[in-house]
């Protein structure tokens, strides 16, 4: 017996049940099946632009930027500026996602480029966005080989790339978007919600950027 059977084994002796019985069975079955919904705050049920001005105004709020791109063709070259206003090297390291690949990286030729996971000595990581939450200026992060966590929390400067379209004006609607891009049961191992940079206030009440990730978090909004 392996360390989970272990702790399920216990637990189910603490409930008198074998966790065979077909009504427990049926009860988690029909409560998956049919997902409660919670009370859904109104402030982020707009129209598609007053959502996403939303989204960008809670974003600005929590001290990250954010860019409006008209098109996905323009990032490349939304990134060396950025990189270039902030006098940061031309270097990145992204994601194999599919969304990131397709971009005209020759567009911005100056950018040296890896990708993969980083291991903690990039300056700057650049990531795609699984959904954005507009209540909050909220981005959702996806894990998985295309989309590394680690390019979230380690490098300096965190570029995030999130289509307009994904836009959402609540959580809930946030989870059934990831729900319906990984299908019934399945889940990516980790699901980030990361609101602005990171920061502490928790020495001296002084605000601190980059106490336990990016000091800056610059968001793209795509179409």
């Amino acid at each position: 017996m392996n360390g989970r059977e272990a702790v399920l084994s216990r637990v189910r002796q603490s409930l008198g049940v074998t966790g065979k019985e077909e009504s427990r069975r049926r009860e988690v079955a029909e409560r998956l099946a049919d997902v409660p919904r919670g009370v859904i705050p109104a402030r982020g049920q707009l129209p598609d632009e007053e959502r996403i001005a939303l989204f960008m105004k809670q974003a600005d709020k929590a001290l990250a930027t954010i860019e409006r791109v008209p098109s996905a063709e323009l990032v490349p070259e939304a990134i060396a500026m950025y990189l270039r206003s902030k006098n940061l090297p031309a270097e990145l390291k992204r994601g194999e996602d599919p969304r990131l690949a397709a971009l005209p990286w020759e567009r911005a030729p100056q950018l040296a480029i890896s990708t993969g996971p980083t291991g903690g000595r990039d300056l700057v990581g650049v990531s795609h966005a699984g959904a954005g939450v507009a209540e909050t200026g909220t981005i959702v992060m996806l894990s998985g080989p295309e989309n590394p966590s680690t390019l979230n929390f380690l490098p300096d400067y965190h570029i995030v790339v999130l289509s307009a379209g994904d836009i959402t004006g609540d959580y809930e609607t946030a989870f059934d978007k990831v729900r319906a891009q990984y299908g019934a049961g399945v889940m990516p191992r980790t699901v980030n919600f990361i609101t602005g940079p990171s920061r502490s206030g928790d020495i001296e009440q002084k605000l601190l950027l980059g106490a336990h990730g990016p000091r800056s978090l610059h968001i793209l909004v795509v179409g």
